[in-house]
Order: C-alpha cells, then sequence, then structure tokens
C-alpha cells in the first residue's frame, strides 16, 4: 500500500522530480469542442504469441475475446523486437520510419542505445522520427496516462504524457493495475481518457524457459489474474461497459536450444568492424582502416543458420534499411538459432549464468513471432473474429476512436474497422 501510495502521488503531483511533469495546456485553438470520447486503456502482454490464448491459462483474456474482438494473428514489424515494436504500435511507424529500429542501436550524435541504458531510453531525441499517440492526443486537449509503455519516460518533441513513471520491474501486475485505477479515479479534469498498461512476466518466462515451460503459463496465470482484478475495478467503478480495450502484445516466441549459436567471429575478425548488436539480429558498421566490402561479401554468401545483407539489399518486404540507425551490415539468425561471439557467450555464462531458451527478433512472419490482438468496448463488434492484421493498422483505429487527428503513419484504418461496430465507423 506504501507503494502504490507514492505511485499515486507521483503520478499526479505534475511538479515531482523524476516522476511526471504535466505537458502544457494545448492552445485553444486546437481543442474543437466535440463530445467527449470514451476512455481507451491500451495493453500490452509482452512476449504472448498468438496461440497462447488457447493454452487455457487465461480465462479473463479468452472472455474479452469472446465477447469482443479478436484477431487470428497481429504480424509484428521487423524487427521482432520489444522497443521498436511498442513503439511501432503507438505510432503507426514502421522502425525503420520512427528510428527505434533495434534493441540495441547506434547514432553518431547521440551514442549507445540499449534496454539497460536507462539514460538513453529516457532521451526524448532518440524517439523523435515518430509522435506517440499520447502526445497527439494531449496536443489535441485528452488526457493521457503510461504505465511503463517503451518510451513513455522520454520528453518526446519536449512532451511528456500527463501522468506517467519511470519504468520498475519489480512493480507486480497488481500494483500496475491498482495504478491505472487510481488514475481512473482522478478528478474529470485530471482523469485520462487514454491510457497503457504493460505487463513483462510472459516475455521474461519465455526468454528464461522457452515458449513451451511450465514457467510461461504460470506467468500467463498471473498476468491474466491482473486483468481479472482490472475487470472487477472497471466494474465497480461503472467502467467496465464504457471503457474500450485493445489488448496486444509485440511479438512472439520461440524455441532455442542453448547449443544454437552462430559464432560470428569464426567467420569474420571481429575488430576489423564496429559490433552494433548481437543476438537474433546482428548488426556491424565498417572501422576505418579495413576491407568492410570484403568482410560483406563473405557474409552475404549462404551461411549456416543465418542469413546477411548489407543494409541496401535487405528484402524489401522487412521495410528495413532506410533509416541511418541500421547498421551498414544486417545478420539475421534462422528460426531457432542466435549469433553470437565467444566473449560474448563467455560473459552470459560467467558465474552461473545461462542462455535465453526463448528468443524473438526473427522474420516477423514466422509463426512462432506472431502477437496478439483482443478488443472490447462498447466501440467494438461482440463474438468477432478478424483475419490477421498489421500492428501498425492499431494506430489509425486508436486515433479513430479519440477522436485524434493521425500524425502520418504506415497503418491502414480501412483493414481494421472491421472490428468496430457498424454506428461508429
Amino acid at each position: 500500500m506504501k507503494f502504490l501510495f507514492r505511485l499515486l502521488l507521483c503520478s499526479v503531483a505534475a511538479f515531482s522530480a523524476g516522476c511526471a511533469t504535466q505537458p502544457p495546456a494545448p492552445p485553444a485553438a486546437q481543442v474543437a469542442a466535440k463530445p467527449a470520447p470514451a476512455p481507451l486503456l491500451l495493453i500490452s502482454i509482452d512476449g504472448f504469441r498468438t496461440d497462447y490464448l488457447q493454452r487455457g491459462f487465461t480465462p479473463t483474456l479468452a472472455a474479452l475475446a469472446r465477447e469482443g474482438v479478436r484477431a487470428q494473428a497481429m504480424q509484428p514489424s521487423f524487427p521482432s523486437l520489444t522497443f521498436p515494436n511498442h513503439y511501432t504500435i503507438v505510432t503507426g511507424l514502421r522502425p525503420d520510419h520512427h528510428g527505434l529500429v533495434n534493441n540495441t542501436m547506434s547514432d553518431p550524435e547521440l551514442g549507445g542505445f540499449s534496454l539497460s541504458n536507462r539514460k538513453a531510453a529516457g532521451d526524448g531525441r532518440w524517439w523523435a522520427e515518430g509522435t506517440p499517440i499520447w502526445e497527439s492526443a494531449g496536443r489535441q486537449g485528452l488526457k493521457t496516462a503510461t504505465m511503463f509503455w517503451p518510451g513513455s519516460e522520454a520528453a518526446i518533441h519536449d512532451y511528456r504524457p500527463n501522468h506517467w513513471l519511470p519504468y520498475d520491474g519489480s512493480v507486480t501486475p497488481d500494483q500496475r493495475v491498482d495504478q491505472v485505477l487510481g488514475w481512473l479515479d482522478l478528478p474529470a479534469g485530471e482523469r485520462p481518457t487514454f491510457l497503457t498498461l504493460y505487463f513483462d512476466d510472459v516475455d521474461h518466462a519465455g526468454h528464461s524457459y522457452g515458449p513451451d515451460s511450465k514457467q510461461v503459463n504460470e506467468a500467463m496465470t498471473k498476468v491474466d489474474a491482473a486483468l481479472a482484478r482490472l475487470v472487477d475495478g472497471l466494474k465497480q467503478r461503472g467502467l467496465f461497459d464504457r471503457i474500450n480495450l485493445i489488448v496486444v502484445s509485440d511479438h512472439g516466441m520461440a524455441n532455442v536450444a542453448a547449443k544454437h549459436n552462430v559464432m560470428v567471429d569464426k567467420l569474420i575478425p571481429l575488430d576489423h568492424v564496429q559490433v552494433v548488436s548481437l543476438g537474433v539480429l546482428a548488426g556491424f558498421n565498417p572501422k576505418d582502416g579495413h576491407d568492410f566490402a570484403k568482410i560483406e561479401a563473405k557474409l552475404e554468401k549462404p551461411q549456416k543458420h543465418m542469413q546477411c545483407w548489407d543494409k541496401t539489399r535487405i528484402p524489401a518486404r522487412f521495410v528495413y534499411g532506410s533509416n541511418p540507425r541500421v547498421p551498414q551490415l544486417v545478420c539475421l539468425a534462422d528460426v531457432g538459432w542466435r549469433i553470437a561471439t565467444t566473449e560474448s557467450l563467455a560473459k552470459r555464462l560467467k558465474n552461473g549464468g545461462k542462455l535465453s531458451l526463448g528468443e524473438h527478433g526473427y522474420d516477423n512472419t514466422d509463426p512462432t513471432m506472431q502477437a496478439l490482438f483482443v478488443a472490447h468496448g462498447p466501440a467494438f463488434r461482440q463474438g468477432e473474429m478478424l483475419p490477421a492484421i498489421s500492428n501498425v493498422d492499431v494506430y489509425p483505429l486508436m486515433t479513430h476512436l479519440l477522436g485524434v487527428t493521425p500524425v502520418k503513419n504506415d497503418g491502414d484504418y480501412e483493414a481494421i474497422k472491421g472490428a468496430l461496430k457498424v454506428e461508429v465507423q
């Protein structure tokens, strides 16, 4: 309770250093007189593969799908990684267009970016090529709140959600739900219309133990219990039939045997290149004084368990390679494999560490990478199954629901409007 009270204070007080900063009120000319939209809550269950729903461990989520709309699958954008796809969902832009091209990146002006680099993750310049929906909604007069969504703790274009919190992995799923409910309890002038909620337990279990493990099932059970808590809380407040819920995931998960490693240092001299990233999607840049063309020529030849391309020759279907942050040479592991070096494996295994038994980032058309889409609420049809959709289409759906003018994006509202009741199309 003390922790939750601190979170509530942190989110409401605009002057709380390091917690929340109220954005400036939008100019009067930007706020048109129109009916207030129904609140919209966007929920991400990181790493929830679409077929997980059939396992029987998520009755609350299954009920939302059964009573609302579900897509057969939601295809992530390439690469099928966490930060790129979370930012795609809230901007409607492919990673190549919004600039979050990998979980690990290099920028000539900004330096290095990684999930563990909290300073970089909180630097709005990394995110500035996209405009997240909470910015557009806020500038157009709506209150917004984000519960740990990637990008939400950065001042993007000098703008933040009205209520936000710096990521803290120790905050339990129930505490995250209680925070969202607390925001919905705020007075009308402060209460958000657009909110996000993020769960990462399923992803963590999938990486550590593999997607077919009992630990993944246990993580799904835990998150579903938090969803049940959310549904109960919304019902107690008379909101369940008045709020639109969109539940998504960013990607799926594939099994990877600990011994399935493509050892790239056995193929090229690593001291002749800048290693930008390793893992499922590896990237290399030229280093002065060395023949990078020769290295490219070698790796672009057929390789066991991976494919490599100069960024100008990446297959067009990936929509990847035009952004300056994409390394000059990109190597993609086959599903079930990872790209590593002798040194990187040694660091991972040091002091009893273990290699991940589940990975993502692979070809975004692969069945194991397919993500979740479920929607429930007054705007949505009931008992509807949609064909597979693309995750860029969630953005225009959300701007439509909120009555927000969208920025330029890669999504297609026509491809997803079938989720909505006829009267609100």
